[in-house]
């Protein structure tokens, strides 16, 4: 798709319906609906600042995210959207062999296209992994034989474990299921896992797939993003390290919003979200959660996400008010609340596809981290996020760099790259990764999908 391409020319719905899906295929929309739409982010980026990107690793397949192990081992674990989880020690090399594979305990993906939305999606080392040896996966199964025929696959939770002889390689004999959620379509899967600074895990779920929340194991005039009595469309929060509740491998914590509302999902942390694809937790500051939901049609967001808190979809998409009927045309009004009375949250940062200049910007945030590094001083405190591509048919991924402003609106701009072509990444972004010191990684590939050795990661540093 070149750079010419016109606003409201999106493949990606006709992609969806055929089952042709890309890793982050999820829609995007702007404008405000109601009073209280915070200011525009703004259409196009403010100048930004230039970077280097300084590559760590190569070889791979769809790199998703780095993580590094608090254990004085330096060592930096890359999970691939593949399945598998690859070590890089802390003098540069990486391990050959992998330091998990549940390539065999995965659905197929690919289907022939070349890119695909599920596979191996979370991967984070427990807290104290450094004395316990615990991590734990999120990767897409068979559906199972008591699944609605209809559906596609599930989404695992699972922890395993290192293995007594060897502390880079996995026991994968230690699985333990956590959870399982029915997926009804083979997009929107969320997948990412983090730990958050209480010592709980949150998982990031989609809202089942498909287009505009509706159909096939979707909530019928509700959809699964405010239906509070299934998991879909949501963040949860479970805990893996108390006594697990009767029925479940986890406990569930007592400050969750719907911990004793039955029927809603007791793991709820909050709702209405389409494809919280990627989230992370700030390491300074308050400890914030970013969520970054991937849009539909017309816009992208970014959200600081609170416990209890509906983040709105399908209600809005972003600060639009949405239409089922027709996802292109916002409607004119919508409820600020949901059907629960809950009011919906506002984003902190939306943008569109196409900016006012008529240049593509993206067409699927991926969420990164806050810098807390010192290698860029000019980025601390910022949010560092990107956008998958311009488009499908070349590889046009984009970096950014957001900050709130002292009178409470945040500004994005575009960082760019060191010797690229416009500053752009020149790869489809699938992830970031941070390290013990603050500093961020871009995980990259020149593919789409989950195909080939193109994958690679690079740590962002300064151009001098």
């Amino acid at each position: 798709m070149q750079s010419t391409q016109a606003p409201r020319i999106n493949p990606r719905t006709a992609y969806c319906l055929k089952g042709m899906l890309l890793l982050a295929i999820t829609f995007g929309s702007l404008t405000g609906c109601t009073e209280t739409t915070p200011p525009d982010n703004g259409d196009d980026p403010i100048e930004g600042t230039e970077i280097n990107l300084v590559m760590v690793a190569d070889g791979l397949t769809s790199p998703l995210g780095l993580e590094q192990a608090d254990d004085g081992t330096g060592r930096k674990f890359i999970y691939d959207q593949s399945g598998t989880v690859h070590i890089l020690n802390s003098n540069g090399t990486m391990n050959e062999t992998p330091f998990l594979d549940v390539t065999d305990r995965m659905i197929d993906i690919g289907g022939g296209f070349g890119f695909d939305e599920r596979g191996l999606l979370g991967f984070t080392l427990h807290p104290d992994f450094a004395n316990n040896g615990r991590f734990f996966v999120l990767y897409t199964a068979e559906k199972g034989e008591t699944a609605p025929p209809a559906f596609d696959s599930q989404s695992r939770v699972s922890e395993f474990h290192v293995s007594d002889d060897d502390p880079n390689i996995a026991d994968p004999a230690s699985e333990l299921i956590l959870l399982e959620i029915l997926q009804p379509q083979s997009n929107h899967n969320g997948g990412q896992l983090g730990f958050g600074p209480e010592g709980n895990l949150y998982i990031a779920v989609a809202d089942g797939g498909g287009g505009n929340d509706v159909g096939v194991g979707h909530t019928p005039n509700l959809g699964n993003g405010q239906d509070r009595s299934n998991l879909l469309g949501s963040i949860l929060r479970i805990d893996v390290n108390g006594i697990p509740n009767p029925g479940l491998a986890y406990a569930i914590p007592a400050t969750n919003p719907f911990a004793n509302e039955p029927p809603f999902g007791a793991e709820i942390f909050a709702y209405g979200f389409r494809n919280p694809f990627r989230f992370s937790f700030d390491q300074g500051g308050d400890n914030e959660l970013y969520v970054a939901d991937v849009g539909q049609d017309l816009v992208e967001e970014v959200n600081i996400v609170t416990n209890g808190g509906n983040f709105g979809w399908n209600i809005r998409e972003g600060n639009n008010c949405f239409n089922p009927a027709s996802p292109d045309v916002p409607l004119a009004d919508c409820p600020d609340m949901g059907t629960d009375g809950t009011p919906l949250v506002e984003p902190i940062l939306t943008y569109q596809h196409v900016g006012t200049n008529g240049v593509p910007i993206g067409i699927s945030v991926i969420g990164g981290y806050v810098y807390r590094g010192s290698d860029i001083p000019a980025l601390t405190g910022h949010y560092i996020f990107g956008d998958f591509s311009a488009g499908f048919g070349t590889p046009d991924g984009t970096l950014f760099a957001a900050v709130q402003n002292a009178d409470g609106v945040w500004t994005r701009r575009e960082l760019s790259v060191a010797g690229n072509n416009n500053g752009r990444l020149n790869q489809y972004l699938f992830g970031f990764g941070q390290d013990n010191n603050g500093e961020v990684y871009i995980c990259a590939s020149d593919n789409a999908g989950p195909v080939g050795t193109g994958g690679v990661v690079y740590r962002i540093a300064p151009t001098e």
